[in-house]
């Protein structure tokens, strides 16, 4: 099978495609034929070594896929042929990938597989920090940084569901059209618009009631300064590249709450309430309330340029590589 390897820490370009062994399953586990992998930004930073999770090397980057059970190891009720996402860590930029039985979920046969390869990362973040650590409640508002994105859009969707206010920040105004599209009630576009005085007229000098951050870097004290009382911070990620450094005497000010938000770890340490997330979320979609969005579709060669692009913050919505 062909797969992506990083071999060595660094840029995209230094990634190779080669031919390795084909895979097989242990006990507990099934291999998958990728036909579908999500880029994620997290993607970026683990072939850089600037990601929490640091897997040896070499290794495949792609953290989440859609595909067809090709072999299943000892205990696993998942037949060879089912039509499968998991959420898998590393190892997706292929076309073969393990994965534990737990870390997959059965599609049906009418799931497009690059939308619903998509799914994983991007809305199981949101779902957690919109509804579990920031408990946003219909009539507040939330204000989306990186709302063009693709779990900026999740948010901007699970916000409308939910009966929120939301205004979408993004860096132009195309990004901003999409975000309109998904639902967002009000729109900044913080390349060309002074962001505190924009969030300001927008809340009536309020504030809002949440912020969700997944970009960081130079936006992120403006908008904490814009925040309105008891109003709850999420720190999703930094798509930036800069860790910002947020002056804590606002928080006091404010009598507001800077959330951390690692979906990842709480999947892990919490699976009954992120299984019970998902299964809320799949209604959802059920009703036509989430439509996930994949703008882009890469071949397994040009993984490198997929990643350049989402490193360059070139990406609306979710991309996906197709081997």
């Amino acid at each position: 099978m062909r797969a992506i390897r990083c071999n060595q820490y660094g840029p995209p370009d230094s990634l190779s495609l080669e031919t390795l062994p084909d895979l097989a399953p242990g006990a507990g586990e099934v291999v998958i034929d990728v036909k579908a992998a999500a880029v994620n930004f997290p993607d970026v930073l683990i072939i850089e070594n600037k990601y929490q999770m640091k897997p040896p090397l070499p290794f495949t980057p792609g953290a989440e896929v859609a595909g067809v059970v090709r072999a299943a190891g000892a205990g696993v009720k998942l037949a060879p042929g089912a039509r499968v996402i998991a959420y898998v860590g590393t190892g997706g930029f292929a076309e073969q990938v393990v994965a534990n039985e737990a870390a997959c979920v059965p599609l049906p046969d009418s799931a497009d597989l690059a939308t619903a390869a998509s799914f994983t990362l991007a809305y199981g973040t949101s779902h957690h920090a919109v509804v579990d650590r920031a408990a946003l409640r219909a009539g507040e508002t939330m204000l989306v940084l990186g709302a063009a994105g693709g779990v900026g859009l999740a948010a901007v969707e699970i916000g409308k569901v939910l009966g929120a206010r939301v205004i979408a920040a993004a860096s132009s105004d195309e990004k901003l059209d999409i975000c309109k599209r998904f639902g967002a009630d009000a729109t900044i576009n913080y390349s060309t618009e002074d962001l505190r005085e924009r969030v300001k007229a927008l809340t009536d000098g309020k504030g809002p009631d949440v912020i969700y951050d997944p970009v960081g870097g130079i936006y992120a004290e403006p908008a904490f300064r814009s925040i309105g009382w008891r109003g709850r911070y999420l720190v999703v990620g930094f798509a930036n590249g800069e860790i910002p450094k947020l002056p804590l005497n606002l928080a006091l000010l404010k009598g507001a709450s800077i959330v951390g938000v690692f979906w990842g770890e709480y999947a892990r340490r919490e699976p009954q309430n992120n299984a019970a997330a998902f299964a809320q979320m799949v209604d959802w979609i059920n009703k036509g309330l989430l439509r996930p969005y994949v703008s882009k579709r890469y071949a397994l060669a040009e993984t490198a340029q997929a990643l350049k692009d989402m490193a360059s913050r070139q990406v609306t919505g979710k991309i996906v590589i197709e081997p």
